[in-house]
């Protein structure tokens, strides 16, 4: 977790009072904008403000405040904390609201029809449910088998769609792309189908000129017939 100053806006209001650190310096270390800076200075602003010392709170120390005021291109940092809280991280299953837990088994079922290729983990991870429960759908064993209707645990609220995205992306990596059998059908290569239109389009083309040919002969037959009658 990125570590962030406390209070800024009182935090400037200590430094404007009880420093000669330049407007930006302040405004580059509290994340606010210079202008406002100045006006906490003009009095304009923050003026119900009570001023927070960020070295008594060991965020700043008196050293880096130094640098800072003798020179005005230095950025001032953040002092490393002294105590070090982790990051909380939710463990186990979602949880999910008591109002949503009857559609649960729905949402089970319809992941599981529509998306055979996650894994209990993740099925369990999307909707907030056990390993055993998933297990009882898939082999139809679950008490209330019968009477499940397969919903998309997007439109009951169970999980996020970016949620269901994520988890079915991250199934397909390890899925192995389908074999020729798997999917019914196989394709030619280029090189086969262009010599096949090929050879059609030249076989036309040669039935076509030969009877172009003929009908020319057959023409130029009648023109000689005609001057040779009128010779006569």
């Amino acid at each position: 977790m990125a570590q962030q100053l406390l209070m800024p806006k009182a935090t400037a209001v200590w430094l404007v009072d009880n420093t000669a650190l330049s407007f930006d310096q302040i405004a580059q270390f509290c994340k606010l904008h210079p202008l406002e800076v100045k006006a906490i200075a003009d009095g304009e602003s923050a003026q119900g403000i009570k001023g927070l010392d960020p070295i008594a709170t060991g965020q700043l120390s008196r050293d880096e405040i130094a640098r800072g005021e003798a020179n005005s291109n230095h950025k001032l940092k953040l002092s490393e904390p002294k105590v070090r809280v982790p990051d909380s991280k939710r463990k186990g299953p979602r949880y999910t609201p008591v109002s949503k837990r009857q559609d649960r088994p729905n949402a089970i079922l319809w992941l599981v029809r529509n998306h055979p290729e996650l894994k209990d983990a993740q099925i369990s991870r999307l909707v907030g449910t056990t390993k055993a429960t998933i297990e009882q759908i898939r082999e139809r064993t679950h008490w209330n088998s019968a009477n499940l209707t397969p919903m998309d645990p997007v439109t009951l609220g169970l999980c996020s769609q970016i949620d269901l995205d994520l988890e079915v992306e991250r199934a397909a990596k390890g899925r192995p792309l389908p074999s020729a059998a798997e999917t019914g059908a196989t394709l030619e290569s280029a090189q086969e189908t262009e010599k096949l239109s090929f050879g059609q389009e030249r076989e036309e083309e040669k039935e076509i000129d030969a009877d172009a040919v003929f009908a020319k002969l057959k023409s130029l037959k009648s023109d000689r017939k005609d001057d040779e009658d009128d010779d006569y």
